[in-house]
């Protein structure tokens, strides 16, 4: 069946499109929700099945079938079967860091004006879930270039990118190393549209984002206290090759939907970072100062201890959890590649998934 639009080819097509059209193959990730609406994550492999308490649905029921099909286990338990969204992808893949929250990657995305053919560089790759959606904005024919201080996170990073594109995408470069040392080595002056950081302390690299980006290219900046975020805006006042900074925060809040008992529901995702941006001024230009200033723009010792890693709640993850997570992260490559499943067939490793790793709870 050809799963692409019409006048595109496999060829043409960006990169993953052919991934999330046509029936469900071997090797996809497929979201099971039940009559209760709990979710669960899978991979399809020939042969397999996946098991509950209220017994078993074989993989094979599934494969072949069109997206929204409903399917029966053995005890009569019934799924919607859906291929997972990237804000549901997001949420159930192998992490080593916290990751982006779709409400903010969307907001990185749009305030940013990250598009088609844009050149972007990114530091605090975490667990590549905002790498994701950076892709998916610059395309094929744009360029991410993503910088990376630990090396298990950069796998981990890497094994959820391939899993999600169905392979390497070709817009994408991963350097391990510093952001502000290793983006004035690798990039040309004046030559990036878009900085985006995901890091601790973004003001250190106020001189590296302003000689690579290009006049006129945004700055946006993703930072987790109050501290981090005056420190990086008076950092960025002081510079002078910017514009003013501007900051916000978004809340995510749902609503019950059941007959009459319409109401927001009791939980919902308040707090999870601050967006900070602004703009390259052309060279030499100065900043226009603005009317009103706040008056303490030094930061005491105090202020300074605020933003260490374990005073902004930062856990410290160990070397065994990476590791599970990078090697979780890079299976979920061998049994998602798409491009080699040529047909119906079992997984590189021939062997069935576990529950353990295929079920995430909603």
């Amino acid at each position: 069946m050809n799963s692409e639009t019409p006048g595109q080819t496999a060829a043409t097509a960006p990169h993953g499109a052919d991934h999330r059209r046509g029936p469900l193959r071997p090797g996809e990730r497929v979201q099971l929700t039940d009559e209760k609406g709990r979710h669960s994550t899978i991979t399809l492999t020939a042969g397999g099945a996946f098991h509950t308490h209220r017994g078993f649905l074989s993989h094979d029921v599934i494969i072949g079938t069109p997206e929204g099909t409903i399917v029966t286990n053995t005890t009569g338990q019934q799924y919607q079967v859906l291929r997972p969204l990237l804000s549901d992808f997001v949420l159930s893949m192998p992490r080593g860091a916290a990751v982006v929250y779709p409400k903010d990657a969307g907001q990185i995305i749009t305030m940013a004006d990250i598009y088609p053919g844009a050149r972007v560089v990114e530091a605090g790759v975490g667990s590549g879930a905002l790498s994701i959606s950076l892709l998916r904005a610059v395309g094929d024919s744009g360029s991410l270039h993503s910088f990376e201080r630990r090396e298990e996170f950069a796998d981990i990073a890497r094994g959820n990118v391939e899993t999600f594109f169905g392979g390497p995408h070709p817009a994408w470069n991963i350097t391990l190393g510093d952001f502000q040392e290793e983006v004035v080595r690798t990039e040309q002056p004046g030559s990036v549209d878009r900085v985006v950081l995901d890091m601790l302390a973004p003001w250190e690299c106020t001189d590296a984002v302003a000689t690579v980006l290009a006049p006129g290219g945004v700055w946006i900046s993703y930072v987790a206290t109050v501290t981090q975020l005056s420190r990086t805006a008076e950092a960025i006042r002081a510079d002078g090759r910017f514009t003013e900074p501007d900051a916000w925060e978004s809340m995510v809040r749902g609503w019950h939907l059941e007959g009459l008992a319409v109401r927001p529901d009791h939980r919902m995702v308040a707090h999870t970072g601050f967006l900070l941006t602004a703009r390259r001024l052309a060279e030499g230009a100065t900043g226009l100062v603005a009317k009103r200033r706040a008056s303490k723009t030094n930061f005491s010792q105090e202020d300074l201890n605020a933003w260490t890693p374990a005073a902004v709640g930062e856990r410290e993850v160990s070397a065994h959890k990476l590791r599970r997570a990078a090697k979780d992260a890079a299976s979920k490559i061998q049994r998602g590649a798409l491009e080699k499943a040529e047909k119906y067939g079992a997984d590189q490793d021939g062997t069935p998934e576990t529950p353990s790793r295929n079920q995430v709870a909603g």
